[in-house]
């Protein structure tokens, strides 16, 4: 794990990982490479005319040291190149770097407002850039440096920034068109049967109904379906 996974926060994870193009290194360590070509020089020197005595020590002693000191230092720029990293997470922007005295810069991506990019000829062909990012005060974070694939890095930051813009926003509460009634349907009321009659009520009900059959009031089918009926209420 490196240095910057022990960084993140809880819920934290990290989207992009980049550091500086190997081209940066080569920028870095130049004259480094410079000496161990002077090294290789002087040993091609050393091996075609041969010089014996204090001179050919000397020649001996100055390509030692060329080629100690070059590769030293080429091995120091790699190691420095190694430990930077640029890092883009679900909630900020992160620069990390030193080899032994760590240091760690970051940004919020919620006061992050734009990201400004300048990719030359050379960049357009080896996929580098420098890329300066401008946070809520209009004040430069941190500048970017010969970035490798600084475009998807800028690309990946204002994708994460935009959905921790989404992530943020509360969705509305729809409310329910009509409340549900918790209780049980009830049964409708069904229509009361008739009422039960006495003895008497029926004798002189069915009295008067014959009466109104003998004066043709009704009809003899009349009569008997109502006389079922009130034989019925007994």
């Amino acid at each position: 794990m490196s240095y910057a996974d022990s960084l993140l926060a809880d819920g934290e994870r990290i989207a992009m990982r980049t550091r500086q193009h190997w081209l940066a290194v080569v920028l870095e360590a130049r004259r480094a490479i410079l000496m161990v070509a002077g090294a290789l020089v002087v040993l091609y020197l050393i091996l075609t005319t041969r010089p014996s005595g204090v001179i050919g020590d000397i020649l001996g002693g100055i390509t030692l040291v060329l080629a100690v000191v070059g590769l030293a230092w080429i091995g120091l720029v790699v190691l420095n190149w190694w430990v930077e990293e640029y890092l883009v997470t679900n909630r900020r922007v992160m620069k990390v770097d030193g080899l032994i005295n760590k240091h760690a810069a970051d940004s919020s991506l919620e006061k992050i407002n734009d990201a400004v990019l300048d990719q030359n000829l050379f960049g357009r062909i080896f996929r580098f850039a420098d890329l300066d990012i401008l946070t809520a005060s209009d004040s430069q974070v941190d500048k970017f440096r010969m970035m490798a694939d600084a475009i998807a890095f800028k690309k990946e930051m204002l994708d994460q920034k935009h959905r921790l813009g989404l992530e943020g926003m509360t969705p509305p509460v729809s409310q329910p068109l009509r409340v549900a009634d918790p209780s049980p349907p009830q049964p409708a009321p069904t229509a009361p049967g008739p009422r039960e009659m006495s003895s008497a009520e029926v004798t002189q009900a069915l009295a008067n109904l014959a009466d109104l059959r003998d004066r043709g009031a009704v009809s003899a089918e009349e009569f008997e379906a109502k006389k079922t009926e009130l034989l019925g209420r007994l």
